[in-house]
């Protein structure tokens, strides 16, 4: 089944495409990764698939539902959640209060309750604490439940950032560079994490430079390269593919020496 698809998807800054006459589809359930070269146009497509931007023209849906010109919180209530690349945490916040903040969508609650702090409120308060300490263990910071966020090595940061994004209770989870400037440990506990959030059902779109972890994870990749489409498929595929392999390496007798490892 389709869950999220894109017709004809662009977007000009002053006459420049970022992004130009994108089309593709993505699976429910799958990890979808999107790949390509500094400057290919990844984060323009997330910001635009998350109501940030505005595209200059084209559709994007969710299920049969259009989104194109909705405004981002609409984006987020109809399931579309997203971590950024640079890390977007509230420091003076507990890392519990910092996850507990991504539900403010599926609160409902009035003035008056929370004047007069109704027993409607607690209850509210009481599961959407007990929810956060959920999703802090399920990203593997059960350890942290305690701490202040300030307290938190960067690595744990990244995976706070996501149990936030959860919090959302998104269908759809964009994750920008969720490993960029970890270390190989690291880096694997976010492996194994995205693997986790495919089998719970939700799925993902990952952009993200570690091509190890790409090819590990993926169901399907889309290549962009100036801001299109380049190359679409399995990961097998799109390692194999010469115009990849020309766009990471360049072309000439160099790049045909390192050709056989150079899309990993």
């Amino acid at each position: 089944m389709t869950l999220l698809r894109v017709e004809g998807l662009s977007k000009e800054f002053g006459g420049v495409h970022a992004v130009a006459d994108l089309e593709f589809s993505i699976s429910a359930g799958a990890v979808f990764s999107i790949i390509g070269p500094n400057g290919a146009g990844k984060t323009t497509l997330l910001n635009l698939l998350t109501g940030i931007y505005t595209p200059t023209s084209g559709r994007i849906f969710l299920g049969e539902e259009e989104l194109t010109h909705r405004a981002p919180f609409e984006y987020a209530a109809c399931g579309i959640g997203r971590t950024f690349q640079n890390l977007q945490v509230f420091f003076n916040m507990s890392a519990l209060e910092n996850v507990m903040v991504g539900r403010f969508l599926h609160e409902r609650c009035s003035l008056a309750a929370a004047l007069f702090r109704s027993p409607a409120l607690a209850r509210a308060e009481r599961a959407c604490r007990e929810e956060a300490e959920r999703l802090l263990r399920f990203v593997g910071l059960g350890e942290y439940v305690g701490a202040h966020s300030d307290s938190l090595p960067y690595g744990a940061l990244k995976r706070l950032d996501i149990a936030r994004a959860l919090a959302t209770r998104p269908k759809l989870l964009l994750l920008d560079e969720p490993a960029a400037g970890l270390n190989p440990s690291e880096a694997q506990e976010i492996d194994a994490l995205i693997s986790r959030l495919a089998e719970s059902g939700i799925t993902v779109v990952l952009v993200e430079h570690n091509m190890r972890l790409v090819m590990g994870v993926s169901d399907h990749i889309l290549v962009l390269d100036y801001g299109r489409r380049l190359a679409e498929g399995s990961a097998d595929a799109v390692r194999r593919d010469p115009k990849v392999i020309e766009a990471y390496l360049g072309s000439g007798p160099a790049a045909a020496g390192t050709q056989s490892g150079g899309a990993h």
